[in-house]
């Protein structure tokens, strides 16, 4: 079924239509994948407009979810997000993917409502983990236990969503594009706006800070 053309020219409509759409997400590659793809995004054109909304609406609801926003915060992110995205078509200059461009104002819209909540941490307390944790040489001065195979189950993998619940947006936002969605390094900088060398930072302080409070719970028998 498709949206009234309304809502695609009336930005302010989008977020009632979006989520009452979930289950009629349809794949239209040749539109995506269409060389005159950003010039139709510009115009406001109502088929190109859809379908980005259709196919990547599940993807970003997920991200929001990884974030750590609840269900209902989840879907508000995800009504902004698209609604920014009508709003600002006419900037799309094409020169990077709709994707990520989309899943860049996903970021901003987190970062902003992870704020409101107060659920960002402004000071990352990691470094101190990473002097106790290491050794002068790099190596590790308390060997962490092994949690590979650990991290698979399905207890653990909720242990790990309240491990990351005091982590910074950025560095869970990271963590969640890279694992969750299996967006590339290249684009995840792109949305992100950082280095290649900030993300593998950033992916080595989560690593290790989950690690880190996996280590505390199953310490302390939670």
């Amino acid at each position: 079924m498709r949206p009234p053309a309304d809502w695609l020219k009336t930005p302010s409509l989008a977020p009632t239509y979006v989520l009452q759409q979930v289950s009629s997400v349809m794949s239209d590659a040749s539109v995506l994948d269409h060389p005159d793809l950003a010039e139709r995004i510009r115009a406001r054109d109502p088929e190109a407009l859809q379908v980005v909304v259709e196919t990547y609406l599940p993807q970003i609801l997920r991200a929001a979810r990884g974030a750590g926003l609840k269900p209902q915060e989840a879907e508000d992110v995800a009504q902004n997000t698209f609604t920014t995205f009508v709003e600002s078509a006419e900037r799309f200059e094409g020169r990077s993917h709709v994707r990520t461009w989309v899943f860049g104002i996903l970021y901003r819209k987190i970062s902003e409502t992870r704020r409101k909540l107060g659920k960002d941490r402004q000071i990352d307390d990691i470094d101190e983990v990473f002097e106790s944790r290491f050794d002068e040489n790099g190596g590790w001065s308390q060997p962490p236990r092994a949690a590979d195979v650990e991290l698979e189950a399905k207890q653990t993998r909720e242990e790990i969503s309240d491990c990351l619940e005091a982590a910074p947006s950025k560095q869970r936002m990271a963590f969640v594009l890279r694992e969750v969605e299996g967006l590339s390094s290249e684009e995840i900088c792109k949305i992100l706006e950082i280095s290649s060398t900030n993300l593998g930072v950033m992916l080595f302080r989560l690593r290790n800070r989950v690690r880190e409070c996996l280590e505390t719970k199953w310490a302390q028998g939670v």
